[in-house]
Formats: structure tokens, C-alpha cells, sequence
């Protein structure tokens, strides 16, 4: 059966802003866009009218579904390696992707879950077993042994295995990529430079070489998935975009010469505002961080500012990725990360043209946009987002559809 919503406004995903306009769509496809009076015959179709506005289903392009996302530091507990399964961990982050989808996303980027647990969901979904957003999956992130995904502090006789992968060497993160991809990976998370707390004037470091990015890029590339790397300082972002990576996650204190190169090289930018920012005032108001903590917590929190003004001013794609699930409960925050885009700068139709189509190429699924022959992923908001960006943050005025079928 085909259908029609009316809207006061309709937003696009790509910039253009209809007022009074209409989307018809027929299953899970838009079949027309256009002003309420001008679109195809729509006499046999049901009618959906709103005062409010419709935009395309928005993108997390940088979440962890596996966890819960309490605001102390580590993100998962490390006890519950040792009591829950990988059954128990996908079964809860079943619960965590409905809760993102009701909120409005209907696209996320899962960049690192333990074992398979995140693949085996994002299959369910796409089964029809389960309800949840469009996801696309890392699998586990590769780091080097003891780097920032492979923690010290277990007893030397406790083993864990399979939660995270990790790799040394330019064969072993060949390797590495290999296994996840047999996994059924759709990208590849590294982990090339991370966050550093002992210094008060350098606030990151190293912790793959050139050669091993280089290489786990290049097995990545051959096998058509793009790569994701966390990364901060801009010795770590430059080393980065030149070895292959494809998004720079986090990457605050870029310079300038680092922004030429990415440019050159297309990289898209996802900052992660969001988890910046909550865990930022949680730690300066925590008395139990330290010094040197809240020290980074105070650099990083001015550094991304900088850095988002001058990947603007360059025009590089930006996504729009929260981190959610580190730190911040999923299907709570995702709209957070566009009020903290138009704090920075960009406008509210740039924030959701990052949210929507620019995560859509990204992600290479076929939505993010409100026009013919796209999937039908579109949200209906009481109010309008440009002017007013927190309304999308407001789940009790949001009607959100995937492939056409309203969540309820």
C-alpha cells in the first residue's frame, strides 16, 4: 500500500528544505518528494499529516552497543568478561539498538564489541528476529598487545579471550584484519594513536607504527571495507590519513598542515563531541580523577573546538558519532552530538545533513536522504529542528519509520 505524509516541512538530507511538502513512499521505498500539491497521483494512498517536520533517520556512526555506558571510566565492567556470554552481552545490546532506533537513529557504526556479538546482531536485524537500527560492524578493534583496547590488569593466570584482537607487526594486523573480516566485519577499527595523561604539554601517543597501519589499511582496501581509527594528537591523525585510514574518530589537536592532508586524502572526520563533553564536566566534578585526568579532560575539551572550526573551514565530510555506550547510555545521546555541532558552528541543516546523508555514503546504505528510490528511514518531529536543534533530542515528539514501518 502506498502512503503520504503532509508536513509543514520537509528537510532532505542533502540541504533542501520543503515547506509544506509531502513524501510518498510504497513499502519500504520513497517513491516521490516534493510540494504537497506536485507530488504523483497519491488518491489510493494513506495520509499522514503533521504540523511538525520530516527528515530523513538520522546516524550514530561511532557507538558500542555491547555495553551500557555508565559514566565511570572503562565503559563495560571488566567483571562481566568473567559472567556474562556473548549470548548475554548481544541479547542486552538487543535492547540497546531498539532504544537507538526509537530515539530516532535508524543508521549506526558499531566500531568494537567483543567476539562476534555486534555481527550476530546486526544479522538478527536484518532477519527480521529482532528490531533495531541499520548497523554496520567492526567486529573487535585491533591494538597492539597491552595498547588501549588490550588493557593490563589481569592476574597472569586469568586468560581472556576474544573481546578484543590484538596485533603486532604489519603481518599480525593483516592477520587481524583477515579474522575479522572471516567474521563477518563490515569495516575495521584500529587503534593507531591514543590519548596520553603523563605530560602537561603532550597529550597523546603512540601506539601503532606506521608500517602496521599501513598494512592492516592495505589488507582493508583489498577486500572493499573502510577503516575507522581512534586517534588523537596530530603526529597520530597525520600518520593515519597517510598510511589508509579512512575516519579519523576523536582526533582532537589537529593542525593545519594535518587538515591539508586530509583534504588531499578525503578523510571523513567523526569528532565525538558528545563524549567529550558529558565525560569532560563528569570528571572535573569528580573528586576521585586525577589531576593529570582532569588536566586532559580540560585540553582535549578546548582542543576539539579548534579542531572542528578548521575541519569546517576545510570542507571535510564530518559524521556524526557520539560514542555512546563508552560512557553514555545508548539511545539517549545521539541528538546530543548535533547540539554540540551547532555550538561549534555549523548550522542546524549542516548537523543534520552530517546525521543523514554525509553518514549515509559513509555507511553505503541506501537512506539518509528523502528521494525517489531511497529506503523509507524517515522521522516525523513535532517542531522544526532548524530552528530549534533540541528538538530532535525530545523522543516524546519523534515518530520514527524503518523501511516504511512506524517503531512503536
Amino acid at each position: 500500500m502506498r502512503h503520504v505524509i503532509r508536513a509543514d516541512l520537509v528537510i532532505d538530507g542533502m540541504g533542501g528544505a520543503i515547506e509544506r511538502g509531502a513524501v510518498l513512499y510504497e513499502g519500504d521505498r520513497i517513491l516521490d518528494i516534493g510540494g504537497a500539491g506536485h507530488i504523483g497521483d497519491v488518491a489510493d494512498a494513506e495520509l499522514i499529516e503533521t504540523t511538525g517536520t520530516v527528515l530523513p533517520g538520522l546516524a550514530d556512526v561511532h557507538v558500542h552497543l555491547r555495553s551500557p555506558g555508565t559514566p565511570t571510566e572503562g565503559g563495560i565492567h571488566r567483571d562481566e568478561f568473567l559472567h556474562m556470554s556473548f549470548a548475554d552481552l548481544a541479547l542486552r545490546a538487543s535492547h540497546y539498538a531498539l532504544a537507538t532506533l526509537k530515539s530516532g537513529f535508524t543508521m549506526v557504526r558499531d566500531v568494537g564489541a567483543p567476539g562476534g556479538v555486534i555481527i550476530d546482531l546486526r544479522k538478527a536485524i536484518d532477519s527480521g528476529y529482532v528490531t533495531g537500527p541499520r548497523i554496520k560492524a567492526s567486529g573487535m578493534g585491533l591494538t597492539v598487545t597491552g595498547g588501549h583496547m588490550d588493557p593490563p590488569g589481569w592476574a597472569e593466570h586469568v586468560e581472556i579471550s576474544n573481546t578484543f584482537s590484538p596485533c603486532n607487526g604489519p603481518i599480525g594486523f593483516r592477520t587481524g584484519v583477515r579474522e575479522q573480516l572471516k567474521r563477518g566485519a563490515d569495516l575495521i577499527k584500529l587503534n593507531t594513536w591514543v590519548s596520553y595523561h603523563n605530560s602537561p604539554t603532550r597529550f597523546w601517543r603512540r601506539e601503532m607504527t606506521d608500517e602496521e597501519i599501513a598494512a592492516a589499511c592495505d589488507e582493508a582496501h583489498a577486500q572493499g571495507v573502510h577503516v575507522a581509527a581512534h586517534v588523537y594528537g596530530p603526529e597520530g591523525v597525520a600518520a593515519s590519513v597517510r598510511n589508509g585510514v579512512d575516519t579519523i574518530e576523536h582526533g582532537h589537536w589537529i593542525d593545519e598542515p594535518t587538515i591539508e592532508l586530509m583534504v588531499k586524502h578525503n578523510t571523513t572526520f567523526v569528532p565525538t563531541l558528545t563524549i567529550n563533553d558529558v565525560h569532560a564536566n563528569y570528571a572535573l566534578d569528580n573528586p576521585a580523577v586525577s589531576e593529570k585526568g582532569k588536566r586532559w579532560h580540560r585540553e582535549s575539551s578546548a582542543a576539539k573546538w579548534k579542531t572542528l572550526e578548521r575541519v569546517r573551514a576545510a570542507g571535510i565530510r564530518v559524521c556524526t558519532g557520539t560514542d555512546s555506550g563508552f560512557q553514555l547510555e545508548n539511545g539517549k545521546w545521539g541528538a546530543y552530538e548535533l547540539q554540540l555541532m551547532v555550538r561549534g558552528g555549523y548550522t542546524p541543516m549542516e548537523a543534520i545533513i552530517a546525521a543523514t546523508s554525509s553518514s549515509a555514503d559513509l555507511l553505503e546504505i541506501e537512506a539518509g536522504r528523502l528521494a525517489n528510490g531511497k529506503l523509507a528511514d524517515f522521522v516525523i518531529v513535532d517542531g522544526n529542528p532548524l530552528e530549534d536543534i533540541t528538538v530532535l533530542g525530545k523522543h516524546d515528539r519523534l515518530r520514527v519509520f524503518k523501511g516504511g514501518v512506524e517503531i512503536h
